[in-house]
C-alpha cells in the first residue's frame, strides 16, 4: 500500500471578489460589491460598458470598465444584447473573474472564503507519510495559498510557513515564495507530514468542508 495519500481540491468562491476602494463619500477605503447590473453608453458608432458596484456601507457606486470606446462592428452581437439586457450570467462570470478585476483595483477583500471538495485519488489517511494535493480552480481566485492551506488542513498559518521553510511543503513545479500566490488550476502541492499528527493532517485533507 503507498504511503503517499493523493487528493483533488475542487475550489469555488463563496461569492465574487470584493474591490477594496477609497470611498468618496465614507472618506476611506471599502469593500464594494457587484450589484449584477451593466451601464452601457453607444453613440452608434462605439460602445462603452461597465460593471456596476456599491460601496458596502453606503451603497456609493463605482463603474468597473469592461469595454473601452470599442467600435460597434467589433463587438459580438450576443455579447452586447446580453450587456444591454444586463444578462445575470455575464455579470457572475465577470464578477467572479478576480484577475481581470485587479487591472482596475489591484487590492481585493479575500475575507469570503471558498468552499472546497476534496475527494481521495490514492492511498489512505492511515499511517501516511506524504500528502498530494492537486489543486482544481474551475474560475480564478485571489485566495492564497497560505490561507486555503491553513484553513483545509486546520493549522495556524505559522506553522504552513514553517513547513514550507523546512523545504517539507513544496509546490510542483517549484515556484518562489508559493505560499503568497492565489491558488490556480493545475497547481500541486506536496508535503511530507510531520510524524507527531500525520494522521490529523492527513484526515484533514480528505475531509469535504462544511
Amino acid at each position: 500500500m503507498s504511503d503517499i495519500l493523493c487528493v483533488t481540491w475542487t475550489i469555488l468562491p463563496q461569492q465574487p471578489p470584493q474591490p477594496l476602494l477609497h470611498c468618496k463619500r465614507c472618506g476611506g477605503t471599502r469593500s464594494y460589491k457587484t450589484s449584477g447590473k451593466f451601464r452601457v453608453n453607444a453613440n452608434g458608432k462605439q460602445v462603452d460598458a461597465w460593471l456596476i458596484y456599491k460601496c458596502t456601507t453606503c451603497d456609493n457606486t463605482w463603474n468597473r470598465p469592461i469595454l473601452e470606446r470599442r467600435p460597434v462592428a467589433s463587438i459580438e452581437p450576443l455579447l452586447l444584447a446580453s450587456l444591454s439586457a444586463n444578462e445575470a450570467a455575464l455579470a457572475e462570470r465577470l464578477a467572479f473573474d478576480a484577475e481581470a478585476l485587479k487591472r482596475w483595483a489591484p487590492r481585493l477583500d479575500e475575507t469570503a472564503g471558498a468552499v472546497v471538495t476534496k475527494a481521495v485519488l490514492a492511498g489512505s489517511t492511515a499511517r501516511t507519510r506524504a500528502l498530494q494535493i492537486v489543486c482544481v480552480v474551475p474560475s480564478p481566485l485571489a485566495l492564497r495559498l497560505d490561507r486555503l492551506l491553513a484553513e483545509e488542513l486546520r493549522l495556524p498559518r505559522a506553522r504552513i510557513k514553517a513547513l514550507a521553510a523546512s523545504g517539507a511543503l513544496a509546490l510542483s513545479p517549484p515556484a518562489p515564495h508559493f505560499l503568497r500566490r492565489p491558488v490556480r488550476d493545475g497547481m500541486t502541492l506536496l508535503l511530507r507530514l510531520p510524524v507527531d499528527d500525520a494522521d490529523g493532517i492527513a484526515a484533514s485533507a480528505s475531509e469535504e468542508s462544511l
